[in-house]
C-alpha cells in the first residue's frame, strides 16, 4: 500500500474573511446624487454599526433632489442589512433605485402594507365582545355534542368488544377522584353542616320549634347541600387535575402519537374517566352528607341541647329515601358532566403553556356553573319528590 500525502488546504477566499476590504459593508457617494452600497450587509457585518449606517443613509436620503440608489454591486444582503437600509430611506423604497432580482424578496415583507383593522358599522365594543363571546359559546358547545357523540359510539363499540374497557385506568381514576378526596371533603362538609346547623338551630329556638331542625337539615344535606358542595369541591380538584393532564399531553405531542397509533382518545382518555367519575361521585357525596349530618348534629347538640342518639333515630322517619335517591342520582350526572368537561377543554389545550393554564381555568369555572344551573333544573323538575 503506497503511502498517503498531505495536500495543504487552500486558502479560504479573501472575501469571506470577516473584517476584509470585500466583505465591509460601504456606502460611497458615485456622484452629487448618486450612492452606492457594497460589501456584505449582513448581520454578522454591520453589528454595533447599525445606528451609524442608518443615520448616513437617512441623511443621503435627506438630501436635495433625488438621489440614484446602487445596490448592484452587493455581495450578500440579509434581512437585517435590508431592514437598515429600509428605515434609512424612511421606511419607503427611494425614488431612484437599481437593484439585483433576488434583493425584491427581502424587501417586499417591508412593501406589504398593514392591514386597516376592519370596522364594522354600527357595532359598539360592548356588542362586538358580546357577539364574540357568544360565538364561542357556540363553539365549545357544538365542540361538547360532537365529543359526548363520539364518546356514545365508543361506548357502544366497548360494550361489544369488552376486551377494550380500560380497567386499569377507571381504577385509578376512581382512587384518584374518590378515595383521595374523602379527607378534604369530609372536612369541609362537617364544617358546613356544623354552621348551617348552628344558623337553623338559632332561629328554630326562638319560636321553640327545635325539633325540625332534623328536617331541615336532613332534607337540605341529603337532597341538596350534600351532592352539590361534593361536585364543586371534586370539580375543583378532580376536574382541574383531568384537563391538565391531558393538556400536557397535548403539550408534550402524546396525543398526537395515539393518533398515530390508531388509539381513540374517547376509547383511552375520556370514557375511563367519565365513568369513574360517574361512580366516585356518588360515594364522595354520600360521605360528605354524613360528615355534615356528624357536623349538624353536633351543633344541634351544643345549641339546642339535641341528644344525638334521638336525632339519629328522628333523621330516617322525617326524611323519606326518595331524597336519598334523588341526591345519588343527580352526584352520578354531575360526576359525568365534571368528567367530560375537563376532557373536553383539555383536547382543546393548544401545545404552550399559556393555553394549559387558560384551559385549566375554563374547565373549572365552567364545570362549577354548569353542576349549579344542572342541580336548580333538579330542583325545579323534581320539587314534589320526596316530600
Amino acid at each position: 500500500m503506497s503511502d498517503a500525502v498531505a495536500l495543504p488546504l487552500p486558502e479560504p477566499p479573501e472575501s469571506a474573511v470577516g473584517g476584509t476590504p470585500d466583505a465591509e459593508p460601504r456606502l460611497e457617494a458615485g456622484g452629487p446624487l448618486e450612492w452606492h452600497v457594497s460589501g456584505d450587509w449582513t448581520l454578522l457585518a454591520l453589528r454595533g454599526r447599525y445606528d451609524e449606517f442608518r443615520q448616513r443613509i437617512a441623511a443621503a436620503a435627506a438630501g436635495p433632489g433625488q438621489p440614484l440608489w446602487d445596490l448592484r454591486a452587493l455581495n450578500r444582503l440579509d434581512t437585517a442589512g435590508a431592514l437598515t437600509l429600509w428605515q434609512g430611506w424612511g421606511r419607503k423604497p427611494p425614488g431612484r433605485l437599481l437593484w439585483l432580482p433576488e434583493h425584491v424578496t427581502l424587501f417586499a415583507q417591508f412593501l406589504q402594507p398593514a392591514a386597516a383593522p376592519r370596522r364594522q358599522p354600527g357595532l359598539g365594543p360592548s356588542l362586538a365582545r358580546a357577539g364574540r363571546n357568544l360565538a364561542g359559546f357556540a363553539r365549545h358547545g357544538v365542540d361538547l355534542v360532537a365529543l359526548t357523540g363520539r364518546l356514545l359510539l365508543d361506548l357502544v363499540r366497548v360494550l361489544r368488544h369488552p376486551s377494550l374497557i380500560g380497567w386499569r385506568e377507571i381504577s385509578a381514576n376512581i382512587f384518584r377522584t374518590g378515595a383521595q378526596a374523602l379527607p378534604i371533603t369530609a372536612l369541609v362538609g362537617f364544617l358546613v353542616g356544623l354552621t348551617l346547623s348552628y344558623l337553623i338551630s338559632r332561629q328554630l329556638k326562638t319560636y321553640g320549634a327545635d325539633i325540625f331542625v332534623i328536617n331541615i337539615l336532613g332534607l337540605a344535606v341529603l337532597r341538596e347541600l350534600g351532592p352539590l358542595l361534593a361536585a364543586i369541591i371534586v370539580a375543583g380538584r378532580s376536574g382541574s387535575a383531568m384537563t391538565a393532564q391531558i393538556g400536557v399531553m397535548r403539550v408534550t405531542q402524546e396525543l398526537d402519537a395515539l393518533s398515530v397509533m390508531g388509539i381513540s382518545h374517547t376509547v383511552r382518555l375520556v370514557l375511563p374517566k367519565v365513568v369513574a367519575l360517574a361512580v366516585s361521585l356518588p360515594l364522595v357525596a354520600l360521605w360528605t352528607s354524613a360528615l355534615m349530618l356528624v357536623g349538624g348534629m353536633a351543633a344541634a347538640a351544643l345549641q339546642l341541647g339535641l341528644d344525638p342518639l334521638q336525632f339519629a333515630k328522628t333523621l330516617p322517619r322525617v326524611v323519606q329515601p326518595a331524597n336519598l335517591w334523588l341526591g345519588w342520582s343527580k352526584s352520578v350526572v354531575f360526576g359525568g358532566l365534571i368528567a367530560l368537561l375537563a376532557c373536553h377543554f383539555g383536547l382543546r389545550v393548544k401545545p404552550n403553556t399559556e393555553s394549559l393554564g387558560l384551559g385549566v381555568t375554563q374547565s373549572v369555572v365552567t364545570a362549577i356553573t354548569l353542576v349549579i344551573v344542572v342541580d336548580a333544573v333538579f330542583a325545579v323538575l323534581f320539587s314534589d319528590v320526596g316530600i
